[in-house]
Formats: C-alpha cells, structure tokens, sequence
C-alpha cells in the first residue's frame, strides 16, 4: 500500500463517514441482547415460498433477458407497474418520470450528485434520516436543520430560514421531507402541512426532495397524498423502495420527477452502476404481476401493528416520569425524548448492560443537537421481544433518573 494514502483521497471520500448505525448494529450481534437499533423489516413478512415460485418461472421463461444487462431507467415492466400503482393514486405521471435505482439509498446519492456543489445549502429536518444526510454531506453540501413539532416540519421557522437565506443571496437546492412516518420520528405531516411547505418551495423556487420510503406501511389512521401529487408542477421530486413493503435484500428504489429531472438522473446513474440488477427488477415485476405483493402487506401491516401496540403499551407500564415518545400511525420507528439533562450516548452504555440496544438521537441532528433523544425500532423483533426490550431499557433510563 502507497504510504500517502490520505494526501490523496479525493475531498469527497474525507468528506465520507461510516453509517452510526451500521457500525452499532456490529456491537448488538450478542444473543442475549435485543437491538431496537436497526430499521430492519421483519424476516416473517418475506414471502419466500411465494419468491421461490417466482424466481423458478422467471428463469423458466424469460432468462435471456433477467440475466443480462437492463436499461437504465429501468426493467420496463416494472416502471409501468408502479407508474400505474401512482395513477391510482392520483399522480399524473408516465413511464419517462420514473426511473429505478438500486433503492432509495442510491437515490439520495444521485440527487445531490447531479444538484450540489461544495458549500451549497440543503434544508433538512431536526432530525432527519441519517442516509440523507450521510449522503448531501459527501458531496459538500451545507445541512441547514429546520425543527419538527407534532406535525413534521414547521412552516414559520422554514420561511424565516429561506429569508434569511435569500437576505444572504444564497438559495437551497432543495428541501429534503420525508412527509410519512418519518425517520427517525414516526410522525406523518398532515396534508395542510404538505401544502404550507409547497407553497413556501414555490415562493422562493427551491426543490423539494420527498423521501417515501415508509407510506404504505401504516396501520391506522388516514393516508395522506404525496407532497408530488399535491404540487403537480414537477417541483417535487418523489422517492420510493421496496425495502420496506417487499423485501430489502433486492435493493430496488425509484425516482418519480421531472423528465427534464430524470434525464440527467439517467446519466449519473450510468455513470455509477450502469443499472440495476435486471433480475431482481424481473422477480418484482412477475410477484406484482401474480397479485401477491398487495395480500402480502396487509399482512405485514397487521404485524407491524400487533408490535407497536406491543411495544407502546409496554412504555406505559414500565417508562418512568418525564420521558416522552411518539406513537405513530405506522412506519417501523418510536422515537424517545428523555429529560434534557440524560445524554442519550450515556444511556447507551448502560442500556448494553441491561443487554438492549437503541440508536442516539444526535445521529439524526445535522446540527450535533438531539443528545437526549433516541429511536426505536419495532419491527424486527417479536412482540415478547419488543416487551421485554423495553422494559430493559425503562430499567436502563431508570438508573439515569434524577430523584
């Protein structure tokens, strides 16, 4: 090995961190320790014998093509599937405004890939998912937090930002919302919250990057139209995966944008995998195709659901005073806020003896605030699990607690 490694790396790759959760979830392999800290489905909602089908008559039938190299844009089949899936809903797109990617991770790649320059401003939420911000921050964009309350992300404080901004003569490439069950809070902006945000974009002309990869995983509760149905103009650029309503292992996510968007989605694409995996593109095409994807996640939903209630009961009975959680209406994630003075990495330590694992909340914070916040994960683990976890962890805040 060269011994001037470091004098060499490109200012992206210095700008690169590992992900906090990917290197905790090494530290929770203990049997004995039950991990709230991944965002992992869980391994009972995949169809495997349904998937075994599949996989044999996709082979079977069309092997010359789920073998070998796909488009870009991706498996044709696929795109019209999905494109159809969101006519129902209301969207007015064609097959040229979606494009897929090898899931919605790679996404949040190429948009900042083909939007940010070094030092240019991009608003998130505090706190926001870690992947987007991991991602924006590689490649040298300024994170500017903007608050959440009960609702997602506030309006006054968002129009105070950008008139600051603009008093600056500086404009954000875009605004990055993950409007339903958003990680790591739980919390699904209502529709009028949607539209306040909307009209705030148009007003000063920025992107908004709608992050969605939680929307049909719900379980009570009204849905909510996607911000890019609401707007209508091609300002919203909209991003889905199957991680978490088919299985995460086939890694495949789209993009729903602009054409003009999309264009240039395609050339970064290209320029990074050529495509994606043709094959798994063809299983999901034929298990959509076959009607099980739909059967599939009511059936996961109710689980999910049967664990949430698992778990938020279970922080009724054994949580002491003065912490607080959300208690969303679907999603995978709870999200705690301890008393100011507890710091959530602390807590950290002593919840691993209690042999229970969490993320720290600071991880979500672009800003380095959020010490006394945690997330929660409820899907994975079973709903005896998620019990006897979050007893543990009471215990582990309970020996934090000033009397």
């Amino acid at each position: 090995m060269i011994n001037d490694l470091d004098q060499i790396l490109s200012a992206s790759a210095k700008r690169m961190k590992r992900s906090v959760i990917r290197e905790l979830l090494k530290m929770t392999q203990r049997p004995e320790l039950i991990s709230f800290a991944g965002g992992l489905p869980s391994p009972e909602s995949f169809p495997v014998e349904q998937l075994k089908q599949v996989v044999v008559e996709v082979l079977d039938t069309d092997s010359a093509r789920a073998l070998q190299y796909s488009e870009t844009e991706g498996d044709k089949r696929l795109r019209e599937i999905l494109v159809e899936k969101y006519r129902k809903e209301g969207l007015n797109i064609n097959i040229n405004n979606l494009i897929i990617s090898t899931a919605s991770q790679q996404a949040l790649d190429l948009i900042p890939k083909i939007f940010v320059n070094p030092g240019d401003k991009v608003i998130c939420g505090l706190p926001s998912y870690l992947g987007g911000i991991s991602a924006f921050a590689t490649y040298g964009a300024d994170l500017v937090g903007i608050e959440l309350d009960d609702h997602g992300m506030r309006p006054d404080l968002l129009e105070q930002k950008m008139q600051e901004l603009q008093r600056k003569g500086q404009k954000p490439k875009f605004i990055y919302v993950i409007p339903d069950f958003q990680n790591p809070t739980g919390i699904c902006m209502p529709e009028r919250r949607r539209l306040e945000i909307i009209e705030i974009a148009r007003k000063y002309n920025v992107l908004i990057v709608e992050d969605s990869p939680y929307r049909e995983v719900r379980f009570s509760g009204t849905p909510q139209r996607t911000m890019y149905e609401l707007d209508s103009t091609g300002q919203v650029i909209l991003l889905g995966t199957m991680s978490k309503i088919f299985v995460p292992g086939f890694r495949l996510g789209w993009i729903v944008a602009h054409e003009d968007v999309i264009d240039k989605l395609v050339m970064a694409k290209q320029n990074t995998d050529l495509c994606t995996s043709s094959f798994v593109q063809k299983i999901a095409a034929k298990y959509f195709d076959k009607g099980y994807f739909e059967p599939n996640l009511a059936k996961t939903n109710a689980m999910y659901k049967e664990k949430r209630d698992a778990m938020v009961e279970a922080f009724h009975r054994f949580m002491p005073k003065g912490v607080k959680w959300t208690e969303p209406e679907g999603g995978l994630f709870l999200f705690v806020t301890l008393p100011e003075y507890i710091d959530a990495e602390d807590l950290f330590k002593i919840a691993i003896e209690e042999n229970v694992a969490f993320v720290p909340g600071t991880v979500f914070y672009c800003n380095g605030e959020g010490k006394n916040t945690l997330r929660i994960n409820f899907s994975f683990m079973s709903k005896e699990l998620n019990i006897e976890g979050s007893r543990r962890l009471a215990n582990a805040i309970k020996r934090m607690i000033k009397e």
